[in-house]
């Protein structure tokens, strides 16, 4: 096994990561600046769509199926770049990736706001995912450019932009179709699903001027011929392992609850309590809220004291709870208080999943295995809201129930893995 040729679990594991120029004049924090300026507009764009696309699909004269499609249309685009876009900013660098792929955000906005039918949505979704697979491309810059000691700073200013993000994006995703009242047009009509759009077009256009203007390439290109690490590779590696296997399979199973949530809230709440965009908005803006204070300020006090392993456990039970009392809330004034429940669960979920992968992996091959964890996040974005849909049209309570039933082995998983991280430590 460890003599063979192809590659495979002990290639994965042993094999030394790529160099980064001996000299990056890049560490300024005029260039990091931009790049965590790049996450924020990612996260906007993509929160700002949260609350309109419910409404905006429904205006194309869609299905719910065919609206929690869109969502999943997204995440597809980003499960198939990720890799894509890593493998190839190793070739020909990060700084030409970013400024594309942000161009292509820049675009994809602009066409979903003039999207004549639901299928074309559809495939402006996908490609805005495409798009939008650029995170592992700005990780590994931040990589580049940070030394070790001052590495986990730095990733955690990218959590911080990521939260700031989804808080921004739907709050201006309810608030800014208001606008179009101020034409003679509706708050739910075209237009007021086009401003917001073209607001994130321009705000990806800025970034990616700022990418073109102020960061300079981190990474020397690969020789020809170079061996390219498989992803396949990675997910034998992962499967192999006690420890990566459990987390890798409870953030496929939560983030698919969730984001079936996530697709259908806005069908939901309309439902149940007539809500519109400005009011699904904001709601997601204190999901985002709920969500900073505790990766940010709870979720790291909690794993030191109790371990990563049964804080991980206690949010993922608290998911299952919330969403299992949800559908029974009984007026709108409890709706926030029941998905920030929610947030507050994954909020403890995720940067536990990081931490343990982060220590049941060699330092040089966190970044493939983080990777690996992240297209398992974009696979369960497609398939929650695929089958979300379908069971709202059934009972519109049924994702919500769904979402509890499948924490309950992801739950199982969790409350094994603080034993496997103790085997294998």
């Amino acid at each position: 096994m460890i003599g063979r040729k192809p590659r495979g679990l002990m290639t994965v594991l042993t094999e030394p990561a790529a160099s980064p120029l001996e000299k990056t004049p890049d560490a300024s924090p005029r260039a990091l600046y931009v790049l965590l300026l790049v996450v924020f507009i990612n996260l906007v764009g993509f929160g700002l769509v949260i609350p309109l696309l419910p409404f905006y699909a429904r205006s194309l004269n869609a299905s719910p199926w065919q609206v929690t499609a869109m969502f999943s249309a997204y995440s597809l685009g980003q499960f198939i770049a990720e890799p894509f876009w890593g493998r190839l900013s190793d070739r020909i660098g990060r700084r030409p990736v970013l400024i594309v792929t942000i161009l292509a955000n820049t675009l994809s906005y602009v066409a979903l706001a003039f999207a004549p039918t639901i299928g074309v949505a559809f495939l402006v979704r996908l490609f805005s995912g495409f798009g939008g697979g650029n995170i592992s491309t700005i990780q590994g810059y931040m990589a580049d450019v940070t030394p070790p000691e001052k590495r986990a700073g730095r990733m955690g200013l990218l959590g911080a932009a990521f939260g700031m993000g989804f808080v921004v994006g739907p709050t201006l995703g309810g608030l800014l179709p208001g606008l179009a009242k101020f034409f003679g047009h509706s708050d739910t009509g075209r237009l007021a699903f086009q401003i917001p759009l073209l607001t994130a077009a321009a705000l990806a256009a800025v970034a990616s001027l700022g990418v073109f203007l102020f960061v300079v390439e981190s990474r020397k290109p690969s020789a020809p011929g170079a061996p390219v690490t498989r992803r396949r590779d990675h997910l034998k590696a992962a499967s192999a392992h006690p420890v990566l296997s459990r987390v890798l399979l409870v953030t496929l199973i939560s983030t698919a609850a969730f984001a079936g949530m996530e697709s259908i809230f806005g069908l939901w709440t309309q439902a149940r309590f007539n809500w519109g965009p400005r009011q699904v908005g904001l709601c997601f803006a204190v999901i985002g809220v709920i969500a900073s204070i505790g990766q940010g300020l709870i979720t790291g006090r909690l794993a030191r004291r109790f371990g990563e392993a049964k804080v991980l456990t206690a949010g993922l039970a608290i998911i299952a709870c919330s969403l299992a009392l949800t559908p029974f809330v009984p007026t709108s004034a409890f709706v926030p208080l029941a998905v920030g429940c929610t947030a507050f669960g994954q909020s403890l979920v995720f940067p536990c999943v990081a931490a343990l992968i982060s220590r049941a992996t060699p330092p040089d091959k966190q970044g493939a295995m983080l990777g690996l964890n992240m297209a398992a996040g974009s696979l369960a974005r497609m398939g929650g809201p695929m089958i979300a849909g379908p069971l709202f049209g059934v009972a519109i309570g049924g994702p919500y129930w769904l979402g509890a039933v499948l924490m309950l082995p992801a739950i199982a998983f969790a409350a094994r893995i603080g034993e496997r991280v103790k085997a294998v430590a």
